[in-house]
């Protein structure tokens, strides 16, 4: 009866990397840290991971130490790092060569540097010596594989990252952390490559998002005007129709334009492990398979990922900034999701759209609604829940907003007139200081929203443990 719990956080460049330290912070000091089964992430927050699992034991040591190094490095100026002291000791040729053949600016790297001011050796592998004695939960890695010529809805492909294995959910082809990279044939292992340090492994996933996102919301809207026309609702979807494609042959001004719409700037590539496999003649068949087909090309086994020689990985937040999509495997049988979001802009829209997803796929998912007044004035956690469908996880949401921290500093203690200051906490406007282009914070601003992302989980110590009180009723009930 005991609930599977899981935490499930976005990307947001270094306010994600802040904040989840913060949301941490907060869950220990409620004892709930130890509840936790799973954390996944994509983009920022696995910055947070990849650094907080060098630490054998970290869930069970005070999270306050890596929050006050992390403040010691973000508050500092970057401008340093260029000084020649700090550039002599930095082989930007092995650099380079590490990260060979696999294409892609090492831009993770760029960014540990920034930050650390130093070089980081460690492996995605490396990181099961923390889960050894099952001392912390299992962080997850969530990226998306996708085609360069083709748009998402025609490709992209869910992989996720362990420390244990690395594979395609759609597939259900693994292999192990430390032969990614490597050159495969047909399952055979042809050429063994050491495995890339941390940094390499995290950049599709932590790298192109900040740098991007202006480019990517300006794409999104360019496809938009091109692909809808007025204010007309698109058809409804009837399961007994086959979904039908226009093709239109490339000629120079349609390749350029397709180039334009297509497009992605950050993208990693690395041997494709499923090299040379064919597709079973009744692959669509495949409960599995079908579970995560929802693209144009999952229709035509000579497209798929077997006929390729690299992987091409990029940001989930390229399609939906989120990392459900492990957690939703069955056999991990997850009953509780505490949703923790650090995106830009609409603070449900990431919810929103994985609910739409997941309903389109016929995973088990709750439905998500929250009203347009709802949406203006944001509280600081919300239960969705599906008592119909025993098999959807109970998602306990939680957006990055200020709400009842303005006038508390602690949950139920007040602030003084003097302290009201200390209350505002810019996370929305266009004037926020914890934009995703922002790579160093002054130490009231890294203060203020680790204090606050701290908070706003304690506050809502009681929602968490209804929760949890529904999921373990929940398990009773079908035991009976």
């Amino acid at each position: 009866q005991v609930p599977v719990v899981a935490v499930m956080t976005t990307g947001g460049g270094t306010r994600a990397l802040t904040s989840l330290l913060g949301n941490l912070l907060g869950l220990q000091k409620l004892d709930l840290l130890d509840t936790i089964s799973y954390i996944t992430g994509s983009s920022g927050s696995t910055w947070t991971l990849s650094h907080l699992y060098q630490s054998t034991h970290w869930s069970h040591k005070d999270l306050s130490m890596p929050v006050s190094e992390l403040r010691r490095h973000m508050t500092k100026c970057k401008l340093s790092c260029f000084s020649l002291d700090s550039l002599k000791g930095v082989n930007f040729a092995g650099i380079l060569q590490a990260h060979m053949p696999c294409q892609g600016l090492p831009w993770f790297c760029f960014f540990l540097f920034l930050v650390n001011s130093q070089k980081n050796n460690h492996t995605l592998s490396d990181e099961r010596h923390a889960l050894s004695q099952g001392q912390n939960p299992l962080p997850i890695y969530m990226v998306l594989n996708i085609k360069e010529d083709y748009s998402l809805s025609e490709f992209k492909e869910w992989v996720e990252f362990t420390p244990y294995e690395v594979g395609f959910l759609k597939y259900g082809a693994f292999i192990r952390a430390e032969d990614f990279g490597s050159k495969f044939f047909m399952g055979r292992l042809m050429k063994k490559l050491p495995e890339s340090r941390i940094c390499f492994m995290k950049e599709d996933i932590a790298g192109s998002k900040s740098i991007n996102r202006y480019h990517e919301n300006s794409v999104r809207e360019v496809r938009k005007t091109l692909l809808y026309k007025g204010d007309e609702p698109s058809p409804q979807h009837r399961i007994h129709e086959l979904e039908t494609y226009l093709v239109t042959p490339e000629c120079g001004i349609m390749g350029i334009i397709r180039q334009i719409l297509t497009e992605r700037v950050m993208v990693s590539k690395f041997y494709n492990f499923l090299k040379g496999f064919q597709m079973h003649n009744e692959y669509l068949r495949s409960e599995n398979f079908s579970i995560w087909k929802d693209t144009v090309l999952d229709n035509f086994p000579n497209q798929l990922t077997e006929t390729t020689e690299f992987m091409c990985l990029a940001d989930t937040a390229g399609y939906i900034d989120i990392s459900y999509p492990p957690l939703m495997r069955p056999e991990r049988k997850v009953d509780v999701v505490l949703h923790l979001n650090y995106s830009s802009g609409s603070q449900t829209l990431p919810l929103e759209e994985a609910c739409k997803y997941f309903l389109k796929q016929g995973i088990p998912f709750p439905k998500v609604y929250l009203s347009e007044e709802e949406k203006k004035n944001l509280k600081e956690c919300y239960i969705f829940e599906d008592t119909e469908t025993p098999e959807a996880p109970i998602v306990v949401f939680f957006p990055l907003v200020n709400d009842t921290f303005r006038k508390y500093k602690e949950p139920g203690v007040e602030r003084s007139p003097f302290e009201m200051a200390q209350g505002n906490v810019d996370v929305s406007s266009i004037f926020s200081p914890y934009c995703l282009h922002s790579f160093t914070y002054t130490e009231e601003e890294f203060d203020k929203l680790v204090q606050l992302t701290s908070y706003n989980i304690q506050n809502n110590k009681h929602l968490i443990l209804q929760a949890l009180n529904s999921a373990v009723e929940q398990k009773r009930q079908q035991r009976k």
